[in-house]
């Protein structure tokens, strides 16, 4: 393989005139390497090609001048700039230097010879002058260019940012081409080296749907994508023993429900089942909107892979997550199924026999926290993880993941946060994926109401009516106490305010509550204790509270539509009608007005997500950042949504026709993927 890419994978420190202050500086904008650095692009430009006259000069533009400097004035009161008097043939120009040593200013401005000099004009009695001038050279080539202009980091001029890229692309190698003939047709046959440099050039700036901006996005998805598409390939690799079931406790648990499973609970039950009697270990992500019966659908297969002998760990984030999926599953299995509940609350003697049972295989199924994988927990025959909510792992932590309970034990991830198809390939790219859509039929949909904060009067009186008729309230506020910086209702402040209308019928929850009263707030609410909870986002996922009907969202224009979906889908998950309230602050802006307006005229959440993306960007949907890997430096889901369709059937046709990948291994490497999959390609 060509090794001409090690250029670009060295310490940015081992450029040349690059001193540790500097590569300090870059390493705490997350420039560490030679390539980091290429991703960081021009924003604007100043151009520095023509030579003015001193007569001609504008004051407060940027010049560039042939002078001749005639005389120093040092003087000797601290604090005084130091000053060169200079001229061309039309007239004089004072160059002022502060905080300059008088060597150096002698030696960048020699008397009697000529210089030329690039800053900004200005005019002191009766004079030009420029201050602090960075650009001054003997040789006017030097300085007669086109100069980039780029979000510089304090302690790293202009001048040292362009010194520093144009060595790296007056350096860059020529790299083996790495896309095949067809996919370099859709982008002009531009390489790659060209592509980079024309990234830099000052004409491009801006121009993201250009042929090489595009190509080196392409890099990008297809480098992902690949190490995707090697982790499925080596999870399948792991041949395990079939899972022999007759669907014996799940018809029987069907049976009892008194209702019948969605058509898209059916089809994902059945690909879930068809993983596991396979030879071939199951990594499988089930996503679904709120609501959509995720669980049931986790839970019946977890009974099919009872029925073949082995164990089953559902974990969950919470305890009080954990506490609810371990009721539903007490509630509808069959009574001869052992169940058991494993938390940080659990006493120590009951931990004890439950890790105890675990290993005699007494307990058939567990649900958890993360406790679940200590390393004293151990199970005789685990053969299914069932993972609630865990949609922040990154790729390495699925990858170790997929590794526990041994070869014969399948893995299930949930998320009940619905993500459009091309960010669902950039985050979930190494898992099979299962999608439910449809919701139940008795589940109604949730009415949403938007409401100007003056008209919280309105807002009272009709939650006064919800609590006669027995409803309980969700009242959720962005931040937790009253900020003089931001204009936001504060959590303890709107309880406060509350708690003087419905004495001792309001509680509050936030993230500076410690868990343990968090949890006992939660049980309190869930035994209806209280009509209101106060809270800021942290009630947005997963639980279930049949009893809370109505939710109102404090500034809910300073929310994403996708938070805004989950906050609302924690009400009208019983058999009583959901409504939401979106209180919102005067003179919206227009994309405000948008959010709210498809959030009254959609529960969907898919539909939702995709226009959430394409009103605030990819990265931000849900707090999505692709926790724990890198994210794409070019590619955007919403810019190039095509691009993914594209890389995903460049994909599909590698796996079938190049059994060897070594063509790829350089595109990997620098872009950062082969350390995920380590030998694997």
């Amino acid at each position: 393989m060509n090794k001409n890419y090690e250029f670009l994978l060295k310490d940015i420190s081992k450029l040349k005139n690059i001193g540790k202050k500097t590569a300090t500086i870059l390493k705490k904008k997350n420039i560490n390497s030679i390539f980091d650095m290429l991703w960081r692009l021009p924003q604007s430009f100043t151009d520095r090609t023509n030579i003015s006259k001193i007569k001609n000069l504008n004051i407060g533009k940027i010049s560039t001048i042939e002078i001749i400097p005639l005389k120093y004035n040092f003087p000797r009161i601290r604090n005084l700039p130091n000053k060169v008097i200079c001229e061309d043939d039309t007239g004089k120009i004072d160059c002022i230097f502060f905080n300059s040593y008088e060597g150096y200013i002698k030696k960048i401005l020699p008397l009697n010879e000529k210089i030329t000099i690039s800053g900004k004009i200005s005019y002191f009695k009766n004079r030009y002058q420029i201050t602090n001038p960075t650009y001054l050279s003997k040789d006017k080539n030097l300085i007669k260019k086109v100069h980039n202009k780029y979000s510089l980091t304090e302690g790293i001029t202009e001048k040292k940012y362009n010194y520093i890229i144009g060595q790296i692309l007056e350096n860059l190698p020529n790299l083996e081409e790495w896309l095949s003939p067809n996919i370099l047709k859709l982008f002009n046959n531009l390489g790659w080296k060209e592509s980079v440099i024309k990234l830099h050039d000052y004409k491009n700036i801006g121009n993201h749907s250009s042929k090489h901006f595009r190509r080196l996005a392409f890099d990008e998805i297809l480098s992902s994508l690949i190490v995707f598409s090697e982790i499925r390939k080596s999870i399948k690799k792991n041949k395990k023993n079939k899972k022999i079931f007759f669907n014996k406790y799940e018809k029987k648990t069907i049976k009892n429900f008194g209702f019948n499973l969605t058509k898209d609970q059916i089809k994902t039950l059945n690909e879930i089942n068809l993983d596991l009697s396979s030879k071939t270990k199951m990594f499988r992500i089930l996503q679904g909107d709120v609501g959509s019966g995720k669980t049931i659908v986790a839970l019946l297969s977890s009974l099919n892979v009872i029925e073949s002998g082995y164990q089953v760990a559902f974990m969950s984030p919470t305890e009080i997550l954990a506490n609810q999926h371990y009721n539903l599953a007490k509630k509808i299995f069959p009574s001869e199924i052992n169940l058991e509940l494993f938390t940080g609350k659990t006493n120590n003697s009951i931990k004890r026999k439950i890790i105890s049972n675990l290993q005699n295989s007494k307990i058939n199924m567990i649900f958890g926290t993360h406790s679940l994988f200590q390393k004293r927990t151990i199970f005789n025959k685990l053969g299914f993880i069932i993972i609630d909510e865990q949609h922040k792992f990154g790729v390495k932590q699925r990858k170790l993941l997929s590794d526990k309970g041994g070869s014969n034990c399948d893995i299930l991830l949930m998320s009940a946060t619905p993500i459009p198809r091309t960010l669902t390939m950039t985050i979930y790219g190494d898992m099979d994926l299962s999608i439910i859509n449809e919701k139940p039929k008795n589940r109604k949909e949730i009415i949403t109401y938007s409401k100007k904060e003056d008209n919280i009067k309105d807002v009272i009186d009709f939650v006064k009516k919800e609590i006669y008729n027995k409803n309980q309230i969700f009242w959720v506020c962005p931040l937790i106490d009253e900020s003089k910086k931001i204009d936001h209702q504060s959590a303890i402040q709107k309880f406060n305010s509350l708690n003087k209308l419905f004495p001792s019928r309001v509680a509050i929850i936030h993230s500076k509550i410690d868990q343990d009263k968090k949890n006992s707030i939660l049980e309190d609410f869930l035994k209806k204790k209280f009509d209101i909870l106060v809270s800021t986002t942290i009630i947005e996922v997963g639980i279930d509270f049949p009893n809370a009907n109505v939710i109102v969202i404090e500034n809910s224009n300073k929310f994403g539509l996708s938070q805004l979906h989950q906050l609302r889908g924690r009400v009208g998950r019983g058999n009583n009608q959901g409504k939401c309230i979106l209180m919102f602050k005067n003179n919206l802006s227009e994309n405000a007005k948008k959010r709210i307006k498809i959030l009254k005229n959609s529960n969907n959440g898919f539909i939702i997500s995709e226009e959430d993306m394409k009103l605030r960007g990819s990265g931000d949907i849900l707090g999505f950042k692709q926790s724990g890997e890198k994210k794409f430096n070019l590619a955007d889901p919403v810019l190039h949504e095509d691009l993914f369709r594209v890389a995903e059937n460049e994909v599909k046709r590698i796996e079938i026709e190049e059994i060897n990948l070594s063509k790829y291994k350089m595109l990997l490497k620098l872009y950062d993927r082969a350390d995920i999959i380590n030998d694997l390609v």
